[in-house]
């Protein structure tokens, strides 16, 4: 049985004049309309001079592509027994990638062409000199991605980030973190590009086999971009991502407002994983406790009846202390 796979709701928008300091730190996604519909990037994509545009700043980068058959439609995934994917991952010139764009652009169906989360200073150095968006005081790192018709399976980013739609329409469907269990997310340790996906095709979910997606649909948000359009996809919501023309950029800004010591949250649940979840039932209730109270509860009071001088790493952490605790745990970990 396929579901109606028009979510339940619309996502908030505001225009380019309200986008703010404060805007960045929302709980919920924001479509932000004409945010950068003043780069002459996308100023060339609606002229139709996407391409040219690109390779004026092309210097003999290389960059990772996904190259799919004609049959997946565009839907970048696993192959049928989750033992490897249904596409070639390929290491290629930037400029090969654009002229197999070109010559596919009127096929019907098209082989699957994408280059993923490429670092924009990297392949295509000066493009951010004339297209790029000021986030204050935030470190982010800003990517591109470039493709034809193609489907990115919902999957979730630890940093915020925006997208910026530089040329071509894309619809985002996005999921809040607390439908992780509707989603039936699949391997985490063997993924098609780095995170854990929905294994549901968003496009045609099949709801005999995932019955509890209906109330992630029931859930989700939907908005469709076009050029020169944005969006703020806060940490941890589900989005899945699919480029509805022949040739689609988007520039992607991360960052995380966390002290550069902090390390992905994503290897303290793999650790858990391996520790953790195996105890007997009342092993990892008391677990559960631990973290409750010196993690996820964690206070003025938690370390309060100990002397300041001797919290060690019950105290506020810093880069010497990080540095140290991981050298305590590499050293525990290759024991």
């Amino acid at each position: 049985m396929t579901a109606n796979v028009t979510p339940a709701r619309p996502m908030r928008e505001i225009d380019a004049a309200s986008f703010d300091d404060a805007m960045l730190a929302s709980a919920e996604p924001v479509v932000l309309r004409g945010l950068v519909r003043h780069w002459p990037m996308v100023a060339a994509a609606l002229a139709g001079n996407a391409d040219a545009y690109l390779r004026g700043f092309y210097r003999d980068a290389t960059v990772n592509a996904m190259l799919g058959a004609p049959g997946i439609d565009g839907r970048f995934f696993y192959n049928d027994d989750l033992s490897g994917f249904n596409f070639a991952p390929v290491r290629v010139r930037l400029d090969t990638v654009l002229d197999e764009l070109k010559k596919h652009a009127a096929s019907a169906p098209a082989p699957a062409i994408y280059v993923g989360s490429t670092t924009v200073d990297t392949c295509l150095p000066g493009f951010r000199a004339h297209n790029d968006i000021d986030l204050g005081a935030r470190d982010a790192l800003a990517s591109i991605w470039i493709g034809n018709r193609t489907r990115i399976a919902a999957h979730y980013d630890v940093p915020d980030n925006i997208a910026c739609v530089a040329a071509g329409r894309r619809r985002f469907t996005l999921f809040p973190p607390g439908q992780l269990r509707n989603l039936y997310v699949g391997p985490l340790d063997f993924t098609p590009a780095g995170q854990a996906i929905s294994l549901v095709d968003v496009r045609q979910p099949d709801l005999q086999r995932f019955p509890r997606y209906a109330e992630a649909l029931a859930n989700a948000q939907v908005a469709d971009l076009g050029p020169g359009d944005a969006i703020f996809i806060p940490s941890m919501w589900w989005h899945h991502v699919e480029a509805l023309d022949a040739f689609n950029v988007l520039v992607n800004y991360w960052w995380r407002c966390v002290p550069d010591y902090m390390d992905t949250p994503t290897n303290a649940m793999l650790m858990a994983l391996m520790t953790i979840r195996e105890l007997p039932p009342e092993q990892r209730a008391a677990w559960q406790e631990q973290f409750r109270h010196y993690v996820f509860e964690a206070g003025a009071d938690t370390a309060a009846h100990i002397a300041p001088a001797a919290r060690r790493v019950l105290a506020p952490l810093d880069d010497d202390a990080t540095r140290t605790l991981r050298a305590q745990l590499l050293k525990k970990i290759n024991r």
